[in-house]
């Protein structure tokens, strides 16, 4: 979805006010539950956020009209007098002498101008809100359709239009007692107007848009009274003593990050009442004036002048700062995000320059600080736009500070701006991040008069600075997306098939990434079924892969002993890139020469590209190769995965910036309240509980949908020609929440009743796993589903008479850290979690006819000896020349690389960037028989 001219000044007007409008909505939805109710709480917290605003605007529009009615007769004398030029001349004349300038006329619709936007918002908020769809509140049958709520006949009439429109023509009434007709034609004629325009939308969106034109007749009235504010205090403590009593009693006492919520804001709405009896008791005594009397007034008028001159040396604060802050949350932490892995933010059957996502970010920071910001400083008194600078300031300063210091080591991210294990911090962590914001706020507070000369300059060198950060990154994104376009082209070409011959020998590797070996006597047990299933497979629980990460472990599986992390480094003038690309290769050339038609899928990490780089076999015509991911899922989940990233790059800035205690209020379990993924409609899974979930995750269908169409990609032949397929896959490396006992894909999944009486199935031999945490479910579950799913094609070529003279090896290259199994943790380090490097590891030998497990040692660097095994006649790497079998492993201790750098932008040198190192000999399930090789960290060669 490139953003055109169109989209970009949309994106910057109105798409901050309605990510405003969503995030409030979303966060109240999570705490009421109740699609009506969060209508009525958004239309409130909407119209009291910009009562100061509006209220600003009346009063513009009072000057304006006062002044007008001062210079009527004036104008009106002189029209009448003069002609022509000297009319002219003399109009300018008298405006000047009476400070008026004619743009002065615009005032008077300052209110309509902040009317629309808001309108527009709204309106393209609540009018696509899936959550309202089907959806009952009160005697609204679907806030989601047209009300209907009359019916006279054979005719069906929408009755909340006509209900707004009533109030808004009664306060319409009551705000223009007095005006001109002008104006009151003007009001009536909006009035109108809406009812007309919304007369056919959705009820949910009249009903907030009626509800705010109550909020407005009410405010209105109270702006006749004799003392509004103080009447309207008393009502804002009464609605808050209501709101803490909801919350006390209305939330269980387990639902305390609710409950605490809903009195804060109880808190809030009676804290100006509070403040003002405190000054009166005060007043009582003798120290101070009553806050409502004129004296009050005239001391806060002289307070404001007394700002005024603050503010008069910080308008360039003011754009200094919301200049940093532009380029921080809308080009420096996308484009930080996106470098680091560009590829992963590329969907080669949808296309989109990620480029595009630091725009729209971009887009959203300038419309957010720069527009909107912006507007509410400008119709701000003078002592209010002084403190809007100081609170602006202190943010920026806070933001730069949590976003350096704090949430570094937060794990891996996906490419939909989720982190895998949760965005979770220590109490100590927050602790001190608090206290470090309270002591930079109060220190702004305090220095903010002697800083407010040199913090202009100040935020603006840093603003400098970050444009050219930004710059470079940028820069280094549009190479990696230029390049990711081969892939793109490539992948369009042909439709993947897999040869498979009924009279000749097929050998099939399959990878799944991440797959854990250790569960698969869980699954066992649980399903009893699979033994049939995968009949004739052998089955090693005792397999360990040399690497915890794809890049350092997959080089080893796919080219055998050679390519182990520790006989890598040895070859210290080659490039990894140029290793890794060799290693993927020894297996399709070495079988191309010996006749085979070889097909490859989807070969991990090809030329360090994370979509894969068919490149590496051009020189080989005779290899087929495809990719795969993605091809069979479809264009609306890409296309809604793309929209959710340009909505939630910003997001993402924002909590990156945020202290840590706020940050998971937006962030939202990796949902950052989009409105979208609120009911399974974005591509990406919403996980309530380790039991409940909706939506459908990107990354997890875009894989498993490739396995579902194993059958119709596999093309059968009836000749004796051999054929050989390697073939990559992720599902069990981007898990999602399944729906049990079948393991399917659910767009909405409750496995609660099922999880509570069936939890005996994870506990075998007295070992239980520990199951938790909702993603320990979740590969759990995509490991099972996965099983199955090839099982089905299993069934496949036995229907189809493939079974028999197919072999068949099933690998990952390497296991997952969740941990499940608490007995796999050496010296209680969660670095040095065997979980990581206990891959699985099935066998199909030809005409195999039993299912067997065999306690013999294994790596899954013995792959390319299975796969050649006597069928291959003294297989030589056609590489090195070197003999292809598992002798390395019988030469004694085996040495794993626990490297936690699985990013081949960064550890893409000669050798990998140096980490922890492990020994294993003997049955890789005693944790007595691993080592810890201290001192390897740096230098493993030299202790060889």
């Amino acid at each position: 979805v490139d953003m055109t001219l169109g989209n970009i000044i949309y994106t910057i007007l109105f798409r901050p006010l309605q990510l405003l409008f969503e995030m409030l909505y979303m966060f109240t939805y999570n705490i009421i539950g109740n699609p009506g109710l969060s209508i009525v709480v958004l239309s409130l917290s909407m119209n009291f956020l910009v009562l100061p605003l509006y209220r600003r605007a009346d009063a513009m529009q009072e000057e304006e009209r006062d002044m007008e009615n001062r210079l009527h007769d004036g104008v009106k004398h002189i029209k009448k007098t003069f002609k022509g030029d000297e009319r002219m001349m003399i109009l300018q004349t008298y405006y000047r002498q009476n400070n008026y300038k004619p743009t002065d006329v615009l005032k008077g619709s300052v209110s309509l101008f902040l009317e629309i936007p808001f309108f527009v918002a709204a309106y393209q908020f609540l009018s696509h809100l899936e959550l309202l769809q089907g959806v009952s509140f009160g005697l609204i049958r679907d806030l989601g359709a047209a009300d209907g709520l009359l019916r006279l006949g054979g005719l069906t009439i929408n009755l909340l239009p006509i209900i707004m429109t009533g109030v808004n023509l009664i306060s319409c009434v009551i705000f223009t007692k007095g005006y001109p007709l002008k104006t009151k034609l003007q009001l009536y004629s909006m009035a109108i107007f809406f009812l007309f325009f919304l007369y056919s939308s959705p009820a949910g969106l009249v009903f907030y848009w009626t509800l705010n034109n109550l909020f407005s007749l009410v405010k209105t009235i109270f702006y006749k009274l004799k003392n509004p504010r103080r009447v309207f205090k008393v009502m804002a403590a009464i609605f808050g003593f209501c709101v803490v009593g909801l919350g006390i009693f209305m939330y269980h006492p387990e639902a305390f990050r609710n409950k605490l919520l809903v009195i804060c804001v109880g808190v809030a709405f009676i804290l100006p009442l509070v403040r003002d009896v405190v000054r009166m008791i005060i007043c009582l005594r003798g120290h101070e004036i009553d806050p409502e009397s004129e004296d009050g007034q005239a001391s806060d008028e002289s307070a404001s002048e007394s700002a005024s001159v603050v503010h008069g040396r910080n308008g360039r604060l003011y754009v200094a700062a919301v200049f940093y802050l532009i380029i921080l949350t809308g080009a420096m932490i996308p484009s930080s995000v996106i470098k680091a892995s560009p590829q992963e933010f590329v969907n080669v059957f949808h296309y989109v320059n990620p480029l595009w996502y630091v725009v729209s970010a971009l887009c959203l920071a300038i419309g957010t600080f720069g527009v909107w910001f912006g507007i509410f400083r400008w119709l701000a008194d003078e002592r209010g736009k002084s403190i809007f600078d100081m609170l602006l300031s202190a943010f920026c300063l806070i933001a730069t500070i949590t976003y350096m210091f704090f949430g570094r080591n937060l794990g891996i991210m996906s490419n939909s701006l989720v982190y895998e294990g949760g965005l979770s911090f220590s109490d100590q962590e927050k602790m001190v991040n608090l206290l470090l914001m309270l002591f930079l706020f109060g220190g702004m507070v305090i220095a903010f008069k002697h800083l407010q000369k040199i913090m202009p300059q100040i935020f603006i060198l840093a603003g400098v600075a970050l444009v050219i950060i930004s710059g470079v990154q940028a820069a280094s994104i549009q190479t990696a997306a230029v390049e990711c376009q081969n892939s793109v082209q490539m992948s369009g070409e042909d439709e993947p098939a897999i040869p498979l011959s009924t009279q000749g020998k097929n050998v099939v590797v399959i990878m799944l990434d991440r797959a854990m070996g250790e569960l698969i006597p869980y699954f066992l047990q649980e399903k009893p079924e699979l033994k049939e299933i995968y009949e004739g497979f052998t089955y090693y629980p005792n397999t360990i892969s040399y690497g915890a990460h794809t890049n350092i472990a997959t080089p080893a599986l796919f080219g055998g002993y050679e390519y182990t992390p520790f006989e890598l480094n040895k070859r210290d003038s080659e490039p990894l890139v140029d290793k890794q690309n060799e290693a993927l290769k020894v297996m399709p050339v070495l079988f191309a020469k010996e006749g085979y038609q070889v097909t490859v899928t989807d070969p991990p990490y090809a030329n360090y590209q994370w979509n894969s780089d068919l490149s590496i076999y051009d020189e080989y015509p005779e290899i087929k190769g495809y990719i795969t991911k993605g091809r069979y899922y479809t264009k609306e989940g890409a296309e809604r995965w793309v929209e959710g990233n340009q909505r939630n790059f910003f997001c993402y800035s924002i909590v990156k910036c945020l202290p840590l205690m706020m940050q998971n209020l937006l962030y939202e379990e990796g949902n950052y309240l989009n409105s979208a993924n609120a009911d399974h409609i974005a591509e990406k899974q919403r996980v309530f509980s380790p039991y409940t979930a909706k939506g459908l995750d990107l990354a997890f269908m875009e894989s498993f949908t490739v396995l579902e169409n194993l059958e119709n990609m596999t093309h059968i032949s009836d000749s004796s020609e051999n054929t050989f397929l390697m073939m990559s896959n992720d599902s069990t490396h981007a898990p999602m929440l399944l729906q049990v006992p079948e393991y399917t894909y659910a767009s909405e999944v409750d496995n609660t009743a099922y999880e509570e009486t069936h939890q005996d199935r994870y506990t075998l031999n007295g070992v239980t796993l520990c199951m938790d945490e909702a993603r320990k479910y979740a590969q759990y579950s995509a490991n099972m589903a996965a099983l199955l799913e090839i099982g089905k094609w299993l069934q496949f070529l036995r229907d189809n008479d493939l079974y028999d003279n197919t072999r068949i090896i099933i690998v990952s290259d390497h296991g997952c850290e969740l941990p499940i199994l608490g007995n796999r943790i050496l010296n209680d380090d969660e670095v040095l979690n065997l979980e990581k490097v206990s891959p699985l590891l099935m066998v199909k030998d030809f005409d195999a006819t039993e299912f067997t497990i065999s306690e013999e040692f294994m790596t899954n660097g013995d792959v390319p000896t299975l796969a050649t095994r006597e069928i291959v006649e003294n297989p030589m790497n056609p590489f090195t020349g070197k003999k292809i079998d598992d002798s390395y492993k019988e030469a004694g201790e085996q040495y794993v690389f626990l490297s936690e750098e699985w990013d081949a932008e960064t550890n893409n040198g000669n050798q990998f960037i140096p980490g922890p190192w492990l020994s294993i000999q003997g049955d890789m399930r005693i944790n007595s028989n691993w080592k810890i090789l201290q001192g390897w960290s740096t230098s493993p060669l030299e202790k060889k």
